[in-house]
């Protein structure tokens, strides 16, 4: 179940409310890696609005771009699982901020938050914190630059941040990646060597199979 704010309650409850979708990238500098973030929304106008901290739940403030730099976001599926859900999200490829964002720092991976702001139709002013719809990663940015007379767009193609639970460790069992955490740990000195090891024990000899237990017979007499 989601949970709002009592303002956006109300608000849905009266069904007088103007949805709006506020986008947040947190990108990374080419040189050094450094942190870059920066918002757009679905409106007119640069304005600074209040959002719940997906990770958190706590309400900040931050400033978003509009003036048609967010063109358009598509459905947003909405489970209960883990399963790794995917949104396409198209920005501009004309204004200044989302020229800046997608080709003045690296995409590749950025955190993405989605976030859906409820306006009152009288005030036009926000009723309540923009609540999370969607936290993810950019996987696939895609910038088409357009020929004369021919269109070009920006589409970002967004993952879920369950995701992560797909992917795989590259670490190797070897002695080496086990030094990398720590120096005197020698559990997988001969994890390289031991399958070609053979063993001599009574008439029994040879390579011994991990795969299935091994009977070991002696030719010692069973004392009476």
């Amino acid at each position: 179940m989601r949970a709002i704010s009592a303002e956006n309650y109300a608000a849905l409850q009266a069904r007088q409310l103007v949805a709006r979708d506020f986008i947040w990238f947190k990108a990374r500098t080419y040189d050094t890696g450094a942190q870059v973030e920066h918002g757009f929304w679905s409106d007119v106008g640069n304005v600074s609005a209040t959002v719940l901290n997906p990770e958190t739940g706590a309400e900040v403030t931050r400033n978003f771009e509009g003036a048609g730099s967010l063109i358009a976001i598509s459905d947003i599926p909405l489970v209960s699982n883990v399963t790794v859900r995917s949104v396409t999200v198209t920005l501009s490829q004309i204004d200044e901020g989302v020229a800046n964002l997608v080709r003045g720092y690296d995409l590749k991976q950025a955190r993405v938050e989605i976030f859906r702001g409820l306006f009152s139709p009288a005030t036009r002013k926000i009723v309540g914190p923009a609540f999370p719809r969607f936290v993810g990663f950019v996987d696939d940015p895609l910038i088409t630059t357009p020929a004369e007379n021919e269109d070009g767009s920006i589409v970002l193609t967004c993952v879920s941040h369950t995701q992560e639970m797909t992917r795989s460790n590259p670490d190797t069992r070897s002695n080496d990646s086990q030094k990398l955490r720590s120096a005197t740990d020698n559990f997988f000195q001969d994890a390289t060597t031991v399958g070609e090891w053979e063993l001599f024990w009574g008439t029994k000899s040879g390579k011994i199979a991990s795969s299935e237990p091994q009977r070991i017979t002696s030719n010692i007499p069973a004392s009476r």
